[in-house]
């Protein structure tokens, strides 16, 4: 079921750039990002709601409360400067550029999750940046 979700996600990112770029048309940047945050939230809090998961909130542990926070932020971060990148750039471009995260993901995986890095994992964090290069020049 990971590769189908996984799958899907590809798909709705990929819809997502095309129609914030279409969206983002005469908008500040910030400003579309926070209408965008808002729509993720109210669409987050009803899944929660609609699978009746709200009940596990006092089960958070505090580390896990500053993982989710830190992670938000960065989140965060990541959809401002996506955005600004997206409002002054060209979507064929900025995209590929913000999928180089995968290389950066896995090189933060090995450093801090102490995850395997294999040959697999560095010919194809080469093979991802050479195709980001291409696509982005």
């Amino acid at each position: 079921m990971w590769l189908i979700y996984a799958l899907l996600s590809a798909v709705f990112a990929a819809c997502t750039s095309i129609l914030a770029k279409v969206g983002i048309e005469g908008v500040n940047s910030n400003l579309a990002t926070a209408i965008r945050t808002v729509v993720v939230v109210v669409m987050a809090w009803g899944m929660v709601f609609l699978t009746n998961a709200q009940n596990g909130i006092s089960d958070i542990t505090q580390r896990s409360w500053l993982f989710l926070i830190l992670s938000g932020l960065a989140t965060g971060a990541s959809w401002l400067c996506y955005y600004k990148a997206l409002q002054i750039g060209e979507a064929s471009k900025v995209v590929p550029i913000d999928k180089l995260s995968v290389v950066i993901t896995l090189v933060l995986a090995v450093i801090f999750l102490h995850e395997q890095f294999t040959w697999k994992s560095a010919l194809g964090a080469i093979l991802i940046s050479a195709g980001t290069l291409l696509l982005a020049l």
